[in-house]
């Protein structure tokens, strides 16, 4: 066990939470456990998390924060455009596969994903890049805003099953899979 030394404690317990869960469920983590890794009574994660939920809400909320950066880092590689918003969606997939636990807690219960931005009327603002980036590609794609949400909403449930089913073990798809199955989900303009 490290001792810890630095003055973001908060930082290091979620760090500490995310390389936790690399191996096991977010059932499985413990507060002490995390404690343990940073070099921290059990009593001083409390300070910053009153509890296990709000210690998986935070990692939920990091989750998230990563795979909008994965999925916007896609979307630019390949230049924007509808080529992007395929991208984003194999980068949803990929995330789920290299980070499951992580990416189960993001969307459970526990989590914080916000798909307000798919309520009927738009919703206020999302609060994270995920559900930001899918907004703003099927806004791109439709100005109606009934047909907008339809294509985020189609668009979230191919990445989102597509990824469960792998994670459950009912398909094997390789990369190159992945990618033929996203993009294969092509909106149009209108």
């Amino acid at each position: 066990m490290r001792k810890y030394h630095h003055g973001d404690l908060r930082s290091a317990l979620i760090e500490a939470g995310l390389k936790l869960l690399a191996d096991r469920s977010a059932d499985e983590l413990g507060l002490r456990e995390a404690a343990r890794s940073v070099g921290v009574s059990a009593t001083a994660v409390y300070r910053h998390f009153p509890d296990k939920g709000a210690f998986l809400a935070a990692l939920a909320a990091e989750g998230l924060r990563q795979l909008g950066a994965a999925q916007r880092d896609a979307a630019e590689r390949v230049g924007g455009g509808s080529a992007g918003f395929a991208a984003t969606g194999a980068a949803y997939v990929r995330f789920a596969i290299a980070n499951p636990a992580l990416f189960r807690l993001a969307f459970s219960a526990s989590g914080v994903q916000d798909a307000s931005c798919l309520a009927p009327g738009g919703g206020e603002a999302p609060s994270n890049d995920a559900a930001l980036l899918l907004r703003d590609h099927s806004r791109n794609l439709s100005t109606d805003q009934a047909a907008s949400r339809q294509i985020a909403l189609r668009a979230w449930a191919l990445v989102h099953g597509l990824a469960l089913l792998i994670l459950d073990g009912q398909v094997v798809l390789d990369d190159a899979e992945i990618d033929s199955v996203v993009s294969g989900f092509a909106p149009v303009k209108n």
